[in-house]
């Protein structure tokens, strides 16, 4: 259920939600995934140069629908404190994003959380929301067809 792009401290942190302690396999998110066809939740974590702005848009069109994403850490959401000409400064101007998890580096309570909310979303949204007129303005307005 999840595909990241890990950097230093989030995907530290995200191997320690994995571990015993927190377990993230108790709400049925164990199996990471490292094909975009096999998933259906991108985690972004990490700084984003602007150089893998498309590379990211490409796999996330890669991905089958419903996809999600949910862009974990400080870097991913709002690039953080790296406030240069490379870095992409929130995931968010490249892919539209479902949930933001705060934190640098976030705590693994937090990425539980996230994981939580998606799985909300996921429960709560209708077959027919990615249909509609709303969803198909969104996906237009980062120029995904």
């Amino acid at each position: 259920m999840a595909k990241g792009f890990c950097h230093s401290c989030c995907g530290i942190e995200f191997m320690g939600t994995m571990g015993s302690h927190y377990d993230l396999g108790r709400f049925g998110a164990e199996r990471v995934g490292f094909s975009p066809r096999q998933c259906d939740l991108m985690m972004v974590m990490g700084t984003i140069a602007k150089k893998m702005g498309p590379v990211v848009k490409q796999v996330y069109l890669q991905m089958a629908e419903p996809r999600w994403v949910m862009a974990v850490g400080a870097c991913a959401s709002s690039g953080g404190i790296f406030d240069t000409y490379s870095v992409l400064q929130g995931i968010d101007q490249v892919i539209p994003v479902d949930v933001y998890v705060p934190g640098c580096p976030p705590r693994p309570e937090a990425i539980i959380d996230g994981l939580l909310r998606i799985q909300d979303l996921v429960g709560k949204e209708s077959l027919r929301r990615r249909e509609g007129e709303h969803y198909k303005a969104l996906l237009e307005s980062y120029g995904i067809q």
